[in-house]
């Protein structure tokens, strides 16, 4: 799986399963200043462009402003021309559902840069000219997340960062995996994370957001650590990977045990049924159907038990 790919299913997942992790980073790239908990409506994220159908990573509406969110793991020099032909497919599509009398307003733009380099821009603009020679300047605006520091991530609860932070230190994890002090050092950062994570989340009462992100982070880790073994063993225990994987195992194994009572009271339910239909038909062999469904022995002495029971209160009933 290439970069790219690991790097943007991790945002969309994030996008699709916790989006209340939008609104920090909205607030961050255009100084909003919306509640935490404000209400997140997504668009439809696919239009059709020059190249085919393309997909937005995040389009969505926060109170009566349309944001649009795209995730790179590269810097791309082509990436203005990209962003304002999604933009106009975005802006197009919510005039029309508005109707007439016609308004295009273009939804306010953003991409994060999880890499950058020197000649990266903090904006992507283009000047646009109409046939009237009148002109204006589009403009998006850029987040590159390695600037971003621990203390801010955390201060400003940009947590929807948290799973590409150890990008920061892709280029040295060559020389940290060959050196015990470097290593020690990236574990301890690691620990330091999930610490915070857990403040931020389950000090909160949000236990699910804490174990979604935890997942996401370690996908990411393990992709950058995959020519480290050693060392990302370490990472992941680091990041909580056994703790999770705990949870999960858990998760499953409660999963099996419900599905397993429900098949308990569907059995149950289904012995009653055969008890009641025995008594009706005058049936004396239930024990053999019984066996023949795979019964155990105590289960089968239990039903006959209820059938004879049945019985004397229906003769009972009976002679009365």
């Amino acid at each position: 799986m290439e970069n790219s790919t690991v790097f943007d299913s991790v945002f969309k997942t994030m996008v699709h399963k916790a989006p209340q992790l939008l609104v920090p980073f909205i607030n961050e790239v255009f100084g909003r200043n919306y509640p935490e908990g404000s209400e997140i409506i997504r668009f439809n994220s696919e239009h059709e462009g020059h190249k085919g159908t393309i997909i937005d990573d995040s389009v969505f509406r926060l109170q009566n402003k349309i944001y649009h969110v795209e995730c790179q793991s590269t810097p791309d020099s082509s990436m203005v021309l990209r962003m304002i032909e999604y933009d106009f497919a975005i802006a197009l599509e919510d005039t029309l559902r508005k109707g007439n009398p016609y308004r295009m307003e273009f939804p306010a733009s953003c991409v994060l840069y999880l890499r950058h380099n020197k000649s990266t821009p903090d904006t992507l603009s283009m000047e646009v000219t109409l046939p009237n020679n009148a002109s204006f300047d589009y403009e998006v605006r850029v987040l590159k997340a390695q600037l971003i520091s621990k203390e801010e991530l955390f201060q400003k609860r940009l947590l929807i960062l948290l799973p590409y932070y150890l990008m920061r230190y892709e280029q040295e994890l060559a020389s940290i995996d060959k050196d015990d002090a470097q290593t020690s050092r990236l574990v301890a950062e690691c620990t330091d994370l999930r610490m915070r994570l857990a403040e931020a989340t389950i000090d909160k009462g949000d236990t699910m957001l804490y174990e979604e992100l935890t997942e996401l982070i370690i996908r990411v880790s393990d992709h950058l650590t995959r020519a480290y073994v050693a060392l990302q063993k370490k990472v992941r225990a680091a990041m909580g990977g056994e703790v999770l994987e705990l949870l999960n195992d858990r998760a499953e194994r409660l999963e099996r045990e419900a599905e397993s009572r429900g098949l308990e009271r569907g059995l149950k339910r289904g012995i009653e049924q055969g008890i009641e239909q025995g008594i009706e038909q005058g049936a004396s062999d239930l024990a053999d159907l019984l066996k023949g469904l795979g019964v155990g022995e105590e289960v089968i002495n239990d039903a006959m038990s209820a059938l004879r029971e049945k019985r004397a209160q229906v003769a009972s009933v009976k002679e009365e």
